[in-house]
């Protein structure tokens, strides 16, 4: 039993609030609590006035409790999500158009190296993905962590830390959202040429229609709210990424000239052929992504100490990621089965383009052509996502209310316009695209290694503490060695010629 005068504000009345402030936390239940840290890094349990506080069964009944910043936000407004929604969102921010350039890694690391590489990738990935959901809410301090950089936050109390994370974040949520618009416009272009012959747009003008089309479809609320959204891009990228190796495979290996599968050797110095393997590396890491996406899409649950939104979670990511696998191991091995170290750097499109524009049906390739550009459309609503829970959540700390409507349009217009000067600005080739995986790598593979270890505390030489120091460690190594290759492509290549002048 509870006492009132004890726990609650001398302020509170029943007729005036639906919810009520507790003052003593430790005296409402034994059993862990689930909240989320306000703006301001403070906490407020609230729980519902429908039940009377001296009845016994408060005493006994764990309550889920958030933030009520958290229902102005748009990842955390809903809170009705499942395990079929997060199947949805994981597959859709899983699987895209980054998987098209994997065979590419093969050209350089070969058979043997190209499958171990990828294997250990997918298991590695597959592992931090793990870790970052059983992170989400904590059963010892009852912290539910909403997003990635609030968790990253909590673990890690220090400015220069924070600072690396939060641009690890931007970058792989602003590239990537850069990046579909890239895809999305010159598809769309190509399309067009296809479907009616006609070059009516330029490559910019191209990229300005789907980002109109990309602001429309994100004026949708929530996170919960394009789920049906991301489904349709599951289905789209799962379509693609079958229809062009099954095209690879029915069309039998291609009699190109000095066509082999032995690795492709830099024609300069040694120190050339070890940055292209780790651009081989780099692309390999940047072909799983999503992992700043997976505490956003946990915290779309309700969660409760008997129902804990860890296990709707993992149900979800377990069936993505099986078809997540389904599609970019079969992509990757017929697709350099069938061009060998010939495949064009651009991926498997642009061999669908080149050495089957002649004997494939032209429906085969506007229907590739237009799951891609479908794809890229709603793959960019989940990624842009954050940018604009962000920008609501300075207005929502400071106001102390919700967005109104007009500003909520404004600020998703202003991003999506500000990702079109990105992709009209930066030429998307391989040295920018190592950068940036190298970069952001450790959103992935290196920084959940750390937070387990500070937050979870595993017992000193044990296996899960060897297990992620050595990860962690090895993370932030291959993210350095990525950025190195990255910036020494860029300087020995003509990039420069490709800002503001995309094709």
């Amino acid at each position: 039993m509870i006492s009132t005068e004890d726990n609650i504000s001398p302020e509170f009345s029943l007729s005036s609030s639906p919810t009520f402030e507790i003052q003593n936390r430790s005296s409402l239940t034994k059993f862990p609590r689930l909240f989320s840290p306000d703006a301001g890094g403070q906490v407020t349990e609230r729980v519902s006035s429908s039940s009377p506080l001296n009845c016994p069964i408060s005493s006994a009944i764990p309550f889920t409790i958030f933030d009520p910043q958290d229902d102005w936000l748009p990842i955390t407004a809903s809170r009705n999500g499942n395990k079929y929604y997060a199947a949805f969102h994981t597959l859709c921010s899983g699987l895209g158009i980054q998987a098209l350039v994997v065979p590419v890694a093969f050209k350089t690391l070969g058979w043997t190296w190209g499958i171990i590489s990828l294997s250990l990738a997918y298991i590695w990935q597959l592992y931090t993905l793990w870790l970052l959901v059983q992170l989400h809410e904590s059963t010892e301090t009852g912290m539910r962590f909403n997003r990635y950089l609030q968790l990253f936050s909590a673990a890690i109390d220090n400015k220069l830390g924070k600072s690396f994370a939060c641009l690890s974040i931007i970058f792989l949520s602003g590239g990537t959202c850069v990046a579909l618009i890239v895809m999305g416009g010159s598809n769309l272009k190509y399309f067009f040429h296809v479907a009616c012959n006609v070059k009516i747009l330029t490559a910019v003008e191209w990229y300005l229609v789907f980002t109109c089309m990309a602001v429309i479809l994100s004026q949708l609320p929530n996170l919960n709210s394009i789920a049906g959204v991301s489904l349709i891009g599951a289905i789209t990228g799962v379509g693609y990424c079958t229809l062009l190796w099954v095209v690879s495979v029915a069309k039998g290996r291609v009699p190109i000239p000095n066509a082999s599968y032995e690795p492709v050797r830099a024609e300069t110095t040694d120190t050339g052929e070890m940055f292209e393997v780790f651009n081989a590396l780099g692309i390999i890491a940047l072909a799983f992504r999503g992992h700043n996406l997976t505490l956003e899409i946990q915290a779309t649950m309700p969660s409760t100490e008997k129902h804990p939104s860890r296990v709707p979670m993992w149900e979800g990511v377990k069936v993505a990621y099986t078809v997540i696998a389904m599609c970019l191991f079969p992509l990757a091995v017929s697709g350099f089965w069938a061009y060998g170290r010939q495949i064009p750097n651009d991926g498997m499109l642009a061999a669908l383009h080149l050495f089957h524009s002649h004997d494939v049906s032209r429906f085969v390739l506007g229907l590739t052509t237009i799951f891609i550009v479908i794809n890229a459309l709603t793959s960019y609503q989940i990624y842009a996502m954050p940018s604009f829970d962000d920008l609501e959540s300075k207005y929502t700390g400071k106001h102390k209310k919700p967005s109104p409507w007009w500003l909520r349009m404004f600020m998703r217009v202003l991003v999506a316009y500000l990702n079109f000067f990105g992709a009209v600005a930066f030429p998307l080739n391989r040295g920018i695209n190592t950068l940036l995986g190298g970069l952001t790598l450790p959103v992935t593979m290196a920084y959940p290694c750390f937070i387990w270890l500070i937050i979870k505390k595993p017992k000193i030489n044990s296996c899960m503490w060897y297990l992620n120091w050595g990860l962690g460690i090895l993370g932030i190594g291959l993210s350095s060695l990525l950025t190195a290759a990255g910036v020494y492509i860029i300087i020995n290549s003509d990039v420069h010629s490709d800002f503001f002048n995309p094709e």
